[in-house]
């Protein structure tokens, strides 16, 4: 009779690993869910006009409608997390398309806000508070703010917020094409 070799335990690994995706990915969507409040009290502060073009879009949210820089930190960025108000890592994007070039856009001038996506993560995370880089455009071969894939579930989603402030888990095709 030849001898038994147990058997191994079978790995977890793969399940944990996407529970602990999912994780960021809900927390990576609260995120957005918190900018987009935000953003609809600066709004309503501020007769439906959106952030200057000249400015960085998370800037007139921090410190008044977003105590803290963390929000603008996404799970799926690996950078050290810091609050400083020139150095503190920020993952997410205005889309570029809001940034007019006379004054700024007004929530008006929107016709299908459920349609526009606002923000969404931008990658490669590179930008900071202090840097101009904080838009979002859909696809480039570019650097710093250019998302080119999907934040989770290998690349095929991205969480977004659109014009509406709704926050969503799309396809990233669906950002990619339109």
């Amino acid at each position: 009779v030849p001898p038994t070799v147990p058997s191994r335990p079978r790995r977890a690994r793969p399940v944990f690993n996407r529970v602990h995706e999912r994780a960021r990915a809900t927390a990576d969507l609260n995120n957005l869910r918190q900018i987009g409040i935000a953003t609809q009290t600066y709004l309503n502060d501020h007769d439906g006009v959106y952030f200057l073009p000249a400015s960085n879009w998370m800037t007139p949210l921090h410190t008044k409608y977003l105590s803290s820089w963390k929000v603008f930190l996404s799970p799926f960025d690996r950078r050290a997390d810091t609050e400083n108000d020139t150095t503190a890592p920020i993952s997410y994007g205005l889309n570029s398309n809001a940034k007019v070039t006379a004054g700024a856009l007004s929530t008006d001038q929107i016709s299908k806000p459920s349609e526009f996506i606002l923000f969404a993560p931008a990658q490669p995370f590179t930008a900071t508070a202090a840097s101009t880089t904080g838009v979002v455009t859909k696809d480039s071969a570019g650097s710093g703010g250019l998302t080119k894939g999907g934040t989770h579930q290998s690349g095929s989603h991205i969480n977004a917020v659109f014009a509406d402030l709704h926050v969503e888990n799309i396809l990233w095709s669906v950002f990619h094409d339109d």
